[in-house]
C-alpha cells in the first residue's frame, strides 16, 4: 500500500513539473508578443508592461495614452488577447490592472 503512495507522489511531482515548464514556456512565448506589440503602443504615445500569468490569465498594465484611452478594452482584447491566443491557445484572457 506504501509503495502506491509513492508511485503516486512521483507522478504527482512530475506533473507539476511539466506543468511549470509549460507555464514558464508559455510565459517566454507572451512576453515575446508582449515586446512585439510595444511599438504599436509607443507610436500612440503608450505602452505596456507585464505584470504576471497567473491561472491561464494574462495580467498586464497599461501606460502613457493607453491608460485613458477610450479603446484601451478593444485594444486589449482584439489585439494584444488575439495575439496571445495565437500563440498560447490555453490563454484564457488578458486583464489591465490598474495601479
Amino acid at each position: 500500500m506504501e509503495n502506491k503512495k509513492t508511485n503516486l507522489s512521483k507522478k504527482d511531482n512530475k506533473s507539476l513539473e511539466t506543468k511549470k515548464i509549460n507555464e514558464t514556456n508559455d510565459k517566454t512565448k507572451i512576453l515575446e508578443i508582449i515586446n512585439q506589440l510595444r511599438p504599436y503602443l509607443n507610436s500612440d504615445g503608450g505602452d505596456i508592461e507585464f505584470i504576471k500569468y497567473e491561472d491561464k490569465y494574462v495580467y498586464v498594465k497599461l501606460y502613457g495614452a493607453c491608460a485613458a484611452c477610450a479603446f484601451q478594452d478593444f485594444t486589449i482584447q482584439d489585439n494584444i488577447y488575439e495575439a496571445i491566443k495565437e500563440v498560447v491557445p490555453s490563454c484564457k484572457g488578458v486583464i489591465n490592472v490598474e495601479l
